[in-house]
């Protein structure tokens, strides 16, 4: 025991002054001295005993106010060491223990109590819960009974969050039967609120709606957790009508209810009652709610209002961190790339630091418009940040930089990650796809499995695409018979269009066919590919079959017209030709112009064949005449049965040197004159033959490396080869 007063002082030596104003401290140091006489017999000094505990207990209250657990421990200790009898104030520590962090402690304290209070287990199954320690919050509340002690309607609706946090679904229900016993699920609110967002939790939305149809007086955290039940269950039109009945009901919406509506309004595509949530919200007041902001975001993006959803964002005051990610994240997935980037720019302009869901988005918008240099910035922010090792970041790398035709790169992010799962060993077996690394995709597809992981339906897309893209034919036919047999995967129509386009391209249209029609619904993109597989090898009269059973699917699919005008036009068929192209004029039909762009000094260059609009189109001609002479020399020879028109050899070959592939590669040559770097063109379509034998011949006279993306795959000439070895 101490004998000294100033012995409060070197407990509580920043205290004095500060926090504890003079008269506490000058009761503490009285109660110090007398702490032996007060704690040896109570009996004898009650005024005084009542005195010291309430001195301590304004004590632990000032602990409390300043969230200091170092001093509560301290104080604690000083009651301990005067004899004072510190259990007496036992709940009080415990809730200033919980109130200032130190859950341990007071689970100490908790299992020293001779007797426990239901208050003091509500706490202490409360502090659990509010730590995301749901398992001991349980297992306190199991042990309530053994000890004697009932639940009231506090834990009851606590401790149901547990169970939801747990899985815990017979449990749930045990403890919906306790609430019944004590005649709590109806008549608390609290209770009811609970059982419903538990309900809920477990997917089991029946429950939920029987619970809250028996309570007579529904508060809006009731509905909040029904109509949040049925938005995140797929069930929005319920959530809906849940949201009506509330208003009916005379019961003010909140900022959370507001935002789950909102989102079940993106869900279902439905602007219009949308529009009127997000006035209903600006009319609450919720406006500034960082929930409801961005929900209305993603309610716009989700709805494909992007205009709708920049008026909104431009109206938002100081927004922050999440309702800039929500703003990048949708017009990201709009294709509204550019503008993407735009306002992640304008987020950094305005100090808001962007999280790994804001940089991954911004990823996802460089490697649409396989923006290399932009991407790299955007490395070295997450670099800069501390997130390249997040698995969520990671993953976006590798994608951008497998987009970019950088698989290197990508295979050093990969390597770096220190959480390797089936998502990150996708993501790397696709960019190896992407740019024909068949041998590295199968040996990555077999590390994930010799990691005891469970290749899901984009493992097969991916392993069975670089197949494909490398020829791999026999591997790929044995990994596809695999996946047959395997119970845990189903196998659906993109799993059937890489066969059908692996073995088509390797000349096995019998065996193509045969797996189309094992197919029970082939869709469009299916049959398509089997008719392109066709065209490749000119198999007519299959192509024929194929095109009458889909044009009786589809008459206006305009994928499936051009490619039968392409094939007719490849034998020399044109009154077909003429046919089909008059039969899409008449169905308003138009097919896509090729598009090849080209990224320099932070500018998007786009070119359409025989296009001169470009403003140094004169100097991309006299590059163009240049390479086109240089090439002749090197053995290039125009493939004019590639002209789907009727016209004479001179005007065909005229027409191939003015693809828009040749045009920009011409255009960069000649803006990179200076330089020896890797010259990247981007394209909308597939590259064709001509360009293809074109472009090995110009990596070779000009000595630069010439990177190539289509719409299948990257093609990486160098010195007069191609990675994909002439197999595309």
């Amino acid at each position: 025991m101490p004998k000294y007063p100033y012995t409060v002082y070197i407990v509580f030596p920043r205290l004095e002054g500060n926090i504890i104003c003079a008269n506490v401290v000058r009761t503490i140091h009285q109660t110090t001295r007398k702490a032996t006489s007060l704690t040896a017999d109570k009996t004898k000094s009650p005024t005084n005993f009542r005195e010291t505990s309430k001195c301590y207990a304004s004590l632990i209250q000032e602990c409390i106010s300043t969230k200091s657990l170092e001093n509560l421990k301290k104080l604690q200790f000083q009651m301990m060491g005067c004899g004072f009898p510190h259990l007496s104030l036992g709940n009080k520590l415990i809730d200033g223990y919980l109130k200032c962090g130190g859950i341990a402690e007071a689970r100490v304290l908790f299992d020293e109590l001779p007797q426990r209070h239901v208050v003091v287990w509500n706490s202490m199954i409360s502090g659990y819960i509010k730590q995301k320690k749901s398992k001991e919050a349980v297992l306190l509340y199991k042990r309530m009974f053994f000890e004697g002690v009932f639940p009231d309607g506090f834990t009851l609706s606590v401790v149901f969050k547990g169970f939801s946090d747990l899985g815990l679904v017979g449990n749930g229900r045990q403890a919906h039967g306790h609430a019944v016993v004590l005649g709590l699920d109806v008549c608390d609110v609290f209770v009811a609120s609970g059982l419903v967002d538990m309900y809920a939790k477990f997917g089991l939305m029946r429950g939920a709606r029987l619970v809250a149809d028996r309570v007579v007086e529904k508060d809006v955290v009731m509905f909040t957790a029904l109509i949040v039940g049925y938005s995140q269950h797929g069930d929005d039109g319920e959530a809906l009508e849940i949201f009506q009945s509330m208003l009916k009901e005379g019961v003010k919406a909140n900022d959370h209810t507001l935002a789950s509506v909102l989102a079940s309004c993106g869900n279902m595509d439905d602007l219009c009652e949308g529009k009127m949530i997000h006035g209903l919200t600006i009319k609450s007041g919720f406006e500034s709610s960082v929930a409801a902001q961005t929900s209305v975001l993603t309610m716009y993006s989700k709805c494909g209002s992007i205009c709708d959803s920049l008026r909104a964002f431009e109206l938002m005051v100081n927004p922050n961190q999440v309702t800039w990610t929500s703003l990048i994240s949708g017009l990201v997935k709009n294709g509204r790339e550019e503008i993407a980037l735009s306002k992640f720019c304008q987020m950094l302009t305005s100090s808001v630091v962007p999280n790994s869901f804001t940089l991954s988005a911004t990823l996802a918008a460089c490697s649409s418009l396989a923006m290399l240099d932009q991407g790299k910035q955007m490395h070295a922010i997450v670099m800069k940040l501390g997130l390249d090792l997040q698995k969520f970041v990671g993953v976006a790398l590798i994608n951008f930089y497998g987009k970019c035709g950088c698989v290197e790169f990508a295979r050093l992010v990969y390597n770096d990650l220190s959480e390797l799962d089936v998502v990150p060993l996708n993501t790397m077996i696709h960019a190896y796809a992407q740019n024909g690394y068949g041998q590295e995709a199968l040996e990555l597809f077999h590390v994930m499995k010799d990691m005891g992981l469970e290749p899901n339906d984009f493992t097969l897309v991916s392993v069975l695409s670089a197949c494909c893209n490398a020829g791999l034919v026999d591997e790929g036919r044995q990994i596809f018979e695999s996946f047959r047999h395997n119970p845990r995967l189903r196998l659906t129509n993109d799993h059937y269009t890489c066969m059908v386009d692996l073995l088509g391209r390797a000349g096995r249209l019998d065996e193509a066919e045969l797996i189309t029609n094992e197919v029970d619904s082939p869709d469009l993109v299916l049959w398509r590919t089997l008719l392109s597989v066709c065209k490749i090898h000119g198999d007519v009269a299959r192509a024929e079959k194929i095109m009458s059973r889909v044009l009786e699917l589809s008459p206006a699919d305009e994928g499936m017209l051009v490619l039968s005008s392409n094939l007719y036009a490849s034998m020399g068929n044109w009154s077909q030709v003429v046919e089909m192209k008059t039969h899409m004029r008449d169905a308003g039909l138009k097919k896509s112009p090729g598009m090849t762009w080209v990224d320099l000094d932070r500018k998007i260059h786009t070119f359409k064949a025989g296009d001169w609009s470009h403003p140094c189109s004169q100097e991309i001609k006299d590059t163009l005449v240049e390479l086109i002479m240089k090439v002749h020399q090197s053995g290039y020879v125009p493939d004019t049965s590639l002209v789907l028109q009727d016209m004479d050899e001179k005007e065909k070959e005229r027409s191939l040197y003015y693809h828009s592939e040749k045009i920009a590669i011409a255009f960069a040559l000649w803006k990179t004159s200076s330089k020896n770097t890797c010259i990247r063109i981007y394209k909308n379509l597939r590259v064709c033959t001509d360009c293809h034998i074109w472009i090995k011949l110009v990596s070779k006279v000009v000595g630069r490396e010439i990177i190539a993306r289509d719409a299948k795959r990257f093609h990486h000439f160098k010195d007069g080869s191609c990675s994909c070895r002439d197999y595309w």
